[in-house]
């Protein structure tokens, strides 16, 4: 009996070990496929997706790959995009923007999500609060939201003088009504009187930022995707009525801004690469993750249009290159 004892014990013994040999090697040669949808082609957008794509390829070469698809600036393509991604089965959802996470978050409840470029996740999943922190779920992801009392601080330092400032925003993206209604506490506490000027889609944008410019010293301009779309449109107006803009982010300046305090776009879709490597890996899970930040901030300045409205930027800022 003794010696059948100690043959099972060793027969258990290299059973478990074969099991665990074929387990680590069916991991190593596990390959992920990860869904990308993107709202809509922009320097801003495409950046964060790259920067994901990248960190994730260092991390596991060719073993992962990417469905990545753009919505074309058409919040109804998310819906069937996010369609397209479950019913292949995907590992993992990269919604790059807001329209791809309300999705996203609305077609599944088990595939991990992980959002970027998103300002505030309370507000783009209609939360309780509009803390970022850990979601829990299968939702976490990265902000791209620049402290908005250091933005504030941006307009104080460069236009101490003005009186009137106008906050433009397309009224049908709850992330800019968050950020407008935010960063108009911070102002005002400076002294500045705030106005908002809120249009509902490109149609109206020339004649709101023609309003706004009537009545302002100098406009604000958050992450506001529509507003990124469409800076071409913005700096017709603003430029001849001699209005500045300073904007929430790079692309928005380098458009029709002269100065911005932005995080990189890169960097956030590296960060959220690394995120989503960590919990494909099986190292972290998505419900504990938490609501992460690109903590490197730029003040920036766009030098051709600083020149032609006669604003000289102090040091400590850089040049948006062309």
């Amino acid at each position: 009996m003794k010696k059948l004892s100690r043959l099972l014990t060793v027969v258990l013994a290299l059973s478990l070990i074969l099991a665990l040999a074929a387990c680590g090697e069916s991991d190593k040669d596990k390959t992920f496929n990860v869904g990308i949808c993107q709202l809509a082609p922009h320097p801003a957008l495409d950046l964060a997706t790259q920067g994901f794509k990248d960190a994730l390829t260092e991390e596991f070469g060719d073993k992962v790959k990417f469905d990545e698809q753009n919505a074309g600036g058409e919040p109804a393509n998310c819906t069937t995009i996010v369609d397209g991604f479950i019913s292949e089965k995907v590992d993992l959802i990269l919604a790059n923007a807001t329209a791809s996470l309300t999705a996203a978050a609305a077609a599944t409840d088990t595939i991990p999500i992980l959002g970027t470029a998103i300002t505030n996740y309370g507000v783009a999943l209609n939360l309780d609060t509009t803390e970022d922190k850990v979601l829990g779920g299968n939702i976490s992801g990265t902000s791209d939201l620049a402290p908005l009392d250091q933005q504030a601080a941006v307009i104080q330092e460069l236009f101490p003088e003005a009186k009137n400032v106008g906050l433009l925003y397309c009224s049908a993206e709850a992330n800019s009504v968050y950020q407008v209604e935010t960063i108009k506490g911070y102002l005002e506490t400076m002294g500045y009187t705030c106005t908002a000027y809120a249009f509902t889609d490109v149609n109206d944008l020339p004649s709101v930022t023609q309003t706004a410019c009537d009545a302002s010293d100098v406009l604000y301009i958050p992450t506001d995707n529509t507003a990124a779309d469409n800076t071409e449109t913005i700096a017709n107006v603003v430029l001849p009525a001699k209005v500045p803009v300073v904007a929430g982010e790079e692309s928005i300046c380098k458009g029709c801004g002269v100065a911005t305090l932005s995080i990189s776009y890169y960097e956030l879709g590296q960060i959220t690469g690394r995120m989503a490597a960590d919990i494909l890996n099986g190292k972290t899970k998505v419900s504990e993750s938490a609501i992460a930040f690109d903590t490197t901030l730029d003040k920036m300045y766009n030098a051709a249009n600083c020149e032609a409205l006669g604003i000289t930027i102090p040091e400590g800022y850089t040049a948006i290159a062309d």
